[in-house]
């Protein structure tokens, strides 16, 4: 129950980090190709500063959320892996022997 339970917390967190993921490259890669197209001459000094500023925290955002999303499915794959080493043992321990009857 409590795997269960988990399971689905995580997925709805693992939803959350994805979509912000997502989104935040897509922010992004659309600031890249507008910087680089409408606004490459309109901009210049400080604007064209924190223009490019706003779109370099876009993709770090979008890089921690895949390093937690990573370090998450990891975390969630070893717990998942143990569970099942746990549960082969006990079917293991509590299967009868043959030579027992």
């Amino acid at each position: 129950f409590q795997i269960r339970y988990a399971g689905l917390v995580s997925a709805k967190s693992k939803s959350i980090r994805r979509i912000i993921g997502t989104v935040s490259i897509g922010i992004a890669i659309a600031m890249l190709v507008a910087g680089e197209t409408v606004f490459k001459s309109r901009l210049s000094g400080i604007p064209m500063l924190g223009y490019w500023m706003a779109c370099f925290i876009f993709t770090a955002i979008a890089a921690i959320a895949a390093w937690v999303d990573a370090a998450r499915v990891r975390e969630e794959s070893r717990a998942e892996k143990r569970a099942l080493i746990e549960e082969t043992i006990k079917t293991i321990e509590n299967k009868p022997h043959k030579g027992n009857k």
